[in-house]
């Protein structure tokens, strides 16, 4: 196997086709392909401004001269036919914002401000609680001048920020979040994408530090060196094509000269989230054991040995005055609790009440500080009096942050399972992988296991049996059944043949592949699907706006209704208008008014509600993205539920998407090989399907005439695409049209009665029929079957069964379309129609009122599937049609279209259910914790047990959203009526 040749199969794969990645990761809509950080290194920007008032060349030249005498500004061109001024700048010396006013200055309006450069970087946020924390970060993030847009994701604890870099940078958009009161922490840029971390040896002063710093930054392709001389460790991002992480190691290893010899090896950093996330739990439970130890003797002496005589008498003892030992036994323990465990809740509400918000940590300070101060009150009064009676409450605030840090200690257990599926997924890729070294004629001359981050594109990699795919590449040698279930959740292996593509982190089975590297790094669909569903985490769900406007009047309102409780028990107590004898012995009426007060401060905390969708979305993405459903976003996860009609197209979609010519007529004088030869040339240039399956025909037919297959196809001139139609291009001097009866009738060319039966005939099969006309007169025509995916039918059946409608949507004939339809059992077909015709269907649909999902495969299909309220995207179509898309199949199984409805629709029943428990903890708690039963039932809550109703509500709902991970496919491919509806 070893000595094989291989070289044969390494002609096939163009560079080009190694720069296209396997998914394109959407964005939102905002471009991130431009420069994106400050790069020091690229001194020279340019920008262009469209200015108005400019209405002769004398203009051009005043704007010239302002902007040219300013300090930084390289060049000015201005044209005053386009009224655009074209500013080269240094960035360090002015920004954008200075030539726009030195513009305004000169008397000219500038009504359209650059916004080409838009970075974008993602950051860790923390101390945020609930979404009024969220909201505020978000709102930081607005103020700061530059930053173009902000989303800010509660449960995943990080934010995505759009800006232009030639205002701001990430330095001051951390400074922003951290001055809005909480943590931040850079995770990426937008120029990471292609990033190596390399952990030097040899280095030991500041000279071999820029003698390696010089050394790569000449290199070819590097972009950008961060040199570490603390940590010994450089960081340098570079571009895949020119350059790769072993080829940097080389160079590193050569920078040394004499006794100075240098080394570098792969450092892969920890993963920061994994590690804070564990630190979080740890820092929870630490402080959660600590206020243990100091407020369950508070619990004790207070609560149970008081009612334990004789053994809690000694409590009892007055040391001065009325001033007892267990008032003092309880100020001493409780006060480290207050201050110095309950440190986070002061410093969340100072950081909360400074940004005019309020969240839990409001309302926990301030029902914790009015039962400790109430207490150090009543400790006074008692050192002071000899007739004083009054009972402290120091077990009220001590068991309060006990059982409040109790519950987000479990919280944040259960939040670190939310992004299981997500972890799984990066894992998938093996560490290792056989990079292969061939000779010129393809045969392997040497094997050296390395580091998967050193694969660079191009290299050749084994595979041996039972061993993961390192990166994704194209087979060149060797046969193999590759399981890809892993990624696509298709339990069947795959066979894999020399041409076929292979993705990282599937297992092969049972033969030797020998695999070309074409993505690497970021480009991996491995790493392109992890992007998604992190994005698609991050983004807030429509449904989500209702937690959002519920918490920004929620906590002034129950500050407002503590109040209204306290007073409502306090003054009628102090009046007499209920009986003394529901005062508890040991309190007075204010402590028994303000043990209600307390309660409902903290009982009626907001988390769980600001928890209850951002938990759900990020547990059914994971999920989706490990069944091969990727949701790009909340809204698209949304909007899904709702959907009652599905539109698919044709070809590709319910078709395998791979038709071959059945049979070839001619209707004139041309031999077989001539005709063949003109409609292939015409379709050479195209990219539908059909066109290359004539192209492929013609190929089989030159071989079973004898001639060479590789023989060139004569060149087709004027060529031109029709949509919907087909193509034309002139051949040989004569005009070749290739294409369906609508192009023969835009062209005015007729077909008599045997043409019309060998259609009709053809079109009754479900065939499509290609005609070909030469010199305006039909010369002959093809049969083209593409055969319906065995799901099909059974997909339509069930999704009827859901109460959802199917219409197909396609370019290709009536009876053609109708033929198909009916063999998969939709009623009703478009065809004939275009792309664009195929977004106005959809769109006369919504008109109707209708929720519509468009599945399709094609570049064609991308007007549709961006006029749907939700598009799905068969995931081995084009990257048109999965940019455009809110969800991609990625396996191309039509069942998944069933189980993208159907895991929306789970989820949007678990989000209401968890609205249900955070809101029914609310509705239910406050009256009870405000004391409406009292009157009747006797039955009080407590403060410190309000706050443990208030720490279950948050956990509740979060291992609600977490029963999601046992979500299972609704259709079973054996068993098609199983189903759970």
């Amino acid at each position: 196997m070893e000595g094989r040749s291989v070289s044969s199969k390494m002609e096939a794969n163009g560079t080009d086709e190694l720069k296209v990645p396997l998914l394109q990761p959407s964005n939102g809509g905002t471009t991130s392909a431009f420069p994106t950080v400050l790069d020091r290194d690229v001194r020279v920007r340019a920008v262009t401004f469209r200015v108005g008032g400019i209405s002769c060349a004398s203009c051009a030249v005043s704007i010239e001269t302002a902007v040219g005498q300013l300090n930084g500004v390289e060049s000015v061109a201005v044209s005053p036919l386009q009224g655009h001024a074209a500013v080269r700048y240094i960035p360090e010396l002015i920004s954008p914002q200075k030539i726009k006013e030195a513009i305004e200055d000169a008397g000219f309006t500038v009504s359209e401000f650059p916004e080409q450069d838009i970075a974008v970087c993602r950051f860790r946020v923390k101390g945020m609680a609930c979404t009024s924390c969220s909201e505020s970060v978000e709102r930081a993030l607005s103020t700061v001048d530059g930053v173009k847009k902000a989303v800010v994701g509660l449960a995943l604890e990080e934010a995505k920020v759009h800006y232009d870099p030639n205002l701001t940078d990430t330095a001051h958009i951390l400074e922003a979040v951290e001055d809005a009161g909480f943590g931040a922490e850079l995770i990426t840029a937008s120029n990471d994408a292609n990033k190596v971390h390399l952990k030097l040896e040899g280095v030991t002063n500041p000279e071999d530090v820029n003698i390696i710093q010089s050394i790569l930054e000449s290199a070819a392709g590097v972009n950008h060196v961060e040199m570490d001389l603390t940590e010994k460790k450089v960081t340098i991002t570079y571009d895949p094509d020119l350059t790769g992480p072993r080829s940097l190691i080389k160079r590193i290893q050569e920078s040394g000269r004499g006794s100075d010899s240098y080394g570098a090896s792969l450092y892969v950093p920890p993963r920061r989230r994994e590690s804070e996330q564990q630190e979080e739990v740890r820092s929870y439970r630490n402080q959660f054991f600590l206020s243990c130890f100091f407020s369950v003797p508070v619990f004790l002496f207070s609560m149970l040995l008081p009612m334990l005589h004789p053994y809690g008498n000694w409590l009892d003892y007055k040391i001065y005055n009325q001033f007892t030992i267990g008032m003092l036994l309880g100020w001493i323990l409780c006060t480290p609790v207050q201050f110095f465990i309950g440190w986070r809740f002061y410093s969340g509400a100072y950081h909360a009440l400074r940004r005019k918000s309020a969240n839990m940590d409001v309302l926990v300070a301030l029902g914790t500080n009015a039962a400790y101060f109430y207490s150090v009150y009543v400790m006074i009064k008692g050192l002071s009096s000899d007739k004083f009676d009054g009972r402290d409450s120091f077990e009220t605030s001590a068991m309060l942050i006990s059982f409040i840090l109790l519950g987000k200690y479990l919280e944040v257990v259960a939040k670190g399972r939310t992004s299981d599926a997500l972890a799984k997924l990066t894992d998938l890729a093996p560490d290792t992988a056989c990079l292969v070294t061939l000779d010129s004629d393809g045969n392997v001359i040497a094997e050296e296991e390395i580091s998967t981050g050193l694969i660079q594109r191009n290299d050749i990699f084994k595979i041996v049996p039972g061993s993961k795919v390192p990166v994704d590449g194209t087979v060149i040698n060797g046969q193999s059944h590759v399981n890809e279930s892993m990624i696509t959740g298709e339990a069947r292996p795959i066979a894999k043949r020399p041409g076929d593509k292979v993705i990282g982190g599937t297992m092969n089975e049972n033969g030797c592949l020998f695999v070309k590297a074409t993505h690497v790094g970021s480009e991996t669909a491995l790493s392109q699907i992890v992007q998604l569903v992190e994005a698609a985490q991050l983004a807030r769900a429509p449904v989500q706006k209702l937690a959002d406007q519920i918490s920004k009047f929620f906590v002034p309102i129950v500050v407002l209704a503590a109040l209204i409780t306290w007073l409502a028990w306090l003054v009628p107590g102090e009046v007499g208008l209920y009986p003394k004898k529901w005062i508890p012995k040991a309190m007075d009426v204010f402590e028994f008014a303000l043990q209600f007060g307390i309660a409902v401060l903290v009982i009626a905390c907001p988390c769980a509600l600001g928890l209850a969708t951002p938990t759900a979305v990020m547990v059914a993405t994971g999920k989706g993205a490990s069944l091969g459903v990727l949701i790009k976003g909340g809204d698209a996860l949304e909007k899904s539920h709702k959907v009652k009609t599905v539109v698919f197209d044709k070809t590709g979609t319910l078709t395998r998407g791979k038709p071959s010519v059945v049979s070839a007529v001619l209707f004139s004088s041309y031999s077989m090989k001539e005709f063949c030869d003109m409609a292939a040339a015409a379709e050479a240039n195209s990219e539908h399907p059909i066109a290359k399956a004539v192209v492929e025909y013609t190929k089989r037919l030159r071989q079973k005439f004898g001639s060479n297959a590789a023989e060139h196809l004569p060149k087709a001139k004027d060529f031109e695409v029709h949509t919907g139609a087909g193509v034309s291009g002139t051949v040989g001097g004569k005009r070749v049209l290739v294409g369906n009866r609508k192009l023969m009738r835009t062209f005015d060319v007729a077909f008599g009665h045997e043409v019309e039966d060998y259609v009709s005939e053809n079109e009754q099969q479900a065939r499509t029929c290609v005609l070909v006309a030469i010199g305006g007169k039909i010369a002959g025509a093809f049969a083209v079957t593409d055969p319906v995916k065995p799901e099909a039918a059974r997909v339509v059946s069930f999704l009827h069964s859901m109460g959802i409608s199917s219409i197909m949507v396609t370019g290709d004939n009536w009876a053609t379309a109708e033929a198909i339809s009916k063999e998969v059992g939709i009623q009703s077909v478009f065809a004939e129609t275009d792309p664009l015709g195929k977004a106005d269907k959809i769109k006369d649909l919504q008109a109707k009122g209708t929720t519509v999902a468009m599945v399709g495969d094609g570049i064609n299909d991308s007007p549709a599937l961006v006029a749907a309220d939700v598009g799905m995207a068969i995931g081995a179509g084009t990257d048109v049609a999965i940019e455009a898309a809110d969800i991609v199949l990625i396996k191309s199984n039509l069942e998944d279209v069933i189980t993208a409805i159907h895991l929306s629709r789970k989820t949007m029943s678990r989000i209401r259910l968890n609205y249900v428990w955070a809101l029914g903890y609310n509705v239910l708690g406050m009256p009870i914790a405000a004391g409406v039963l009292f009157p009747f039932t006797g039955i009080r809550l407590p403060p410190w047990l309000a706050g443990a109703c208030m720490a279950a509500s948050s956990v509740s709902v979060v291992c609600s959203s977490l029963l999601l991970q046992s979500y299972k496919k609704p259709l079973n491919p054996h068993d098609p009526r199983v189903a759970d509806k």
